[in-house]
Formats: structure tokens, C-alpha cells, sequence
């Protein structure tokens, strides 16, 4: 099955040897985003619900990106350095996501890449 390669400028650019997001059929497998700003590849600065709006602005770009949207998405992984943001997680989620809602899973971790608090991961099907 055909391999397409999803990048796009208006999402943080890879920092390791990774793709924003690679398509297989109509999946689309996200890569794991931290709430960095695309422009200076820097945190966003401010508290925790502005880097959970950042890390889904930043996946939203790369489902654009695939001709697709967060709407699509069937599956989000959620990972945390503090699992006492898990409710404000959800309620910023309802501000991006309508019902029907992705499988999720949240996990907690004892660090993520540059100092972030919170990455997410997403598998999502475009019809």
C-alpha cells in the first residue's frame, strides 16, 4: 500500500527523525506534538491551558494538512508529566471536538521532549 508523507509549515517541524504524520490508505498516523509554536519552535508560553490549545492547534494544522480534521480523528493518545491537568484536558478538549469523541487514552509520564507538560499522539481515518 502507497505511503504518503503529510508535512506542512503551519505545525512545529520534526525535531528528530520522524514525519508530522504519514498516510496509509485513508489512516492517517499523527505524530506526537508538544505544544511548540511553529514560527520560533519555542513553548508557548503561558499556563497549562495554552499548551493544551497549542498541542491541538498543532494537530489540527497537520489533519488540515492531510485534507482531513480533528473531527476525524478515531483515535488520541494524551500524555501527561501531571495527571491532576487531566480534567482541565477535557474540558479544552470540548472546545475542539464535537460527539462522537475519539477513543482516548491519557497517560502519565515522568517527562516529555524540551520541558513540556503535555503531548498528544492521534490516528485518524479520512472518508
Amino acid at each position: 500500500m502507497l505511503r504518503s508523507i503529510i508535512s506542512t509549515d503551519q505545525a512545529p517541524q520534526a525535531i528528530g527523525t520522524y514525519s508530522q504524520a504519514v498516510k496509509v490508505g485513508n489512516t492517517l498516523y499523527l505524530s506526537g506534538q508538544i505544544p511548540l509554536v511553529p514560527e520560533t519552535m519555542t513553548l508557548i508560553e503561558g499556563d497549562m491551558a495554552a499548551q493544551i490549545r497549542r498541542v491541538f492547534d498543532n494537530l489540527k494544522a497537520v489533519a488540515q494538512a492531510a485534507g482531513g480534521d480533528l473531527q476525524d480523528i478515531a483515535k488520541l493518545n494524551i500524555f501527561l508529566t501531571d495527571l491532576s491537568h487531566f480534567s482541565l484536558v477535557n474540558e479544552i478538549m470540548a472546545e475542539y471536538f464535537q460527539a462522537p469523541y475519539p477513543a482516548r487514552a491519557a497517560v502519565g509520564v515522568a517527562a516529555l521532549p524540551k520541558g513540556a507538560q503535555v503531548e498528544m499522539d492521534a490516528i485518524m481515518v479520512i472518508e
